[in-house]
């Protein structure tokens, strides 16, 4: 090899060594300098880590602290009778059940009327006679029921748990798009007779209802001029929803109000939207309306955004009635309703088909 040759190889050689210091010292560099970042950056990366860790304990917290059947304080461990509204039937059978699976040591027992039949009235007066430890209810209770609680030597407090809405429902073959709330309580009145009077078919209107005295519901509340008006002549008696909804199924003219979580979900009627007027109809199932033919294998489901909004004009507020007696009535309806009102109670109340109020 000549010497330019042996110069090349030198030139190359240290070029390429020169190259490869160059490129250690960058990685160094970069070493250091991220070693330096790290150290800069890690009281706050520890602070967020922390932060995080103290948010999923807070969550977890949150969780673990939803109040259930098991945190509630003061249960009587008895048997106590209760009763009232069929509306609270699914109530009975979803919640009451777990209930007593959670606290074994409280027996309910559900007391139908002798005579009468089972509503929100008739549990109120049996809890006034003595025949109930505490009662279920569809609606508030009367200035005579607190009246007659006093003249007893006790009074009656009214805790609400959940809401329902009250739906009218007919015959599904008749065509008629809805009804006013006005309009409803002029069918009940004697005052409004054919279907005709609010835009359906000429056929004479046949209004079911249970009596006023054993009712579950009412569609005159407490504040209103009709407050304990008579019901017109036209009205025929039934003793439960169910009776009625055997009726309407045969009868092209019929309706009746009731629960809307005990009818709405019935396949033999049809419930109609109703409104503060005729103009502003709502309907009390979610829409679309599944049509009788579907049913069973598809049901209406409770329009319950309406009720838990207000917009759905006709509202049942679900109350636990609780004699105030300083004694064991007034301790077993106050637990009760406390069971109730628990985080748990009240999606057990949701998943029974009706709205919480928590």
């Amino acid at each position: 090899m000549d010497n330019t040759n042996q110069r090349k190889a030198l030139i190359n050689s240290e070029i390429a060594l020169f190259l490869k210091g160059l490129i250690i010292g960058k990685v160094l560099t970069l070493m250091v300098i991220g070693g330096l970042l790290w150290w800069l950056l890690k009281p706050t990366l520890l602070s967020r880590n922390s932060a995080n860790s103290s948010s999923n304990q807070n969550f977890n917290r949150v969780s673990n602290n939803a109040s259930t059947f098991q945190t509630v304080a003061d249960v009587p461990p008895a048997s106590f009778n209760y009763g009232g509204s069929t509306a609270w039937a699914s109530i009975r059978q979803l919640v009451d059940s777990q209930i007593q699976s959670d606290r074994p040591e409280l027996q309910l027992r559900y007391v139908n009327p002798v005579d009468g039949s089972p509503g929100s009235s008739s549990g109120i007066r049996m809890l006034l006679d003595g025949k109930l430890d505490f009662a279920q209810s569809s609606r508030p209770l009367t200035d005579e029921e607190q009246a007659t609680a006093k003249e007893r030597g006790f009074t009656l407090e009214q805790r609400q748990v959940g809401m329902d809405g009250i739906a009218v429902v007919v015959n599904p073959s008749l065509n008629v798009s809805g009804l006013s709330v006005e309009q409803l309580q002029q069918i009940y009145l004697g005052k409004i007779t054919n279907w005709n009077q609010v835009g359906g078919p000429n056929l004479p209107i046949t209004a079911f209802s249970q009596r006023p005295e054993d009712a579950d519901t009412v569609i005159f509340p407490s504040n209103s001029d009709l407050k304990g008006q008579a019901f017109g002549s036209n009205v025929q008696y039934v003793y439960s929803a169910t009776e009625a909804v055997r009726q309407l199924s045969k009868t092209p003219g019929g309706v009746y109000y009731a629960s809307a979580r005990s009818v709405v979900f019935q396949c033999s009627v049809k419930a109609l939207p109703l409104g503060n007027t005729s103009g502003q109809l709502i309907p009390p199932y979610r829409e679309p309306m599944v049509s009788p033919e579907q049913c069973p294998r598809q049901r209406n489901q409770l329009n319950t955004q309406a009720i838990k909004n207000g917009s759905y004009p006709m509202i049942a507020n679900l109350f636990v009635i609780i004699k105030q007696n300083k004694g064991p009535e007034q301790q077993i309806g106050n637990a009760y309703a406390n069971l109730l009102l628990t985080d748990q109670g009240q999606r057990a109340i949701e998943q029974a088909g009706f709205v919480g109020v928590r």
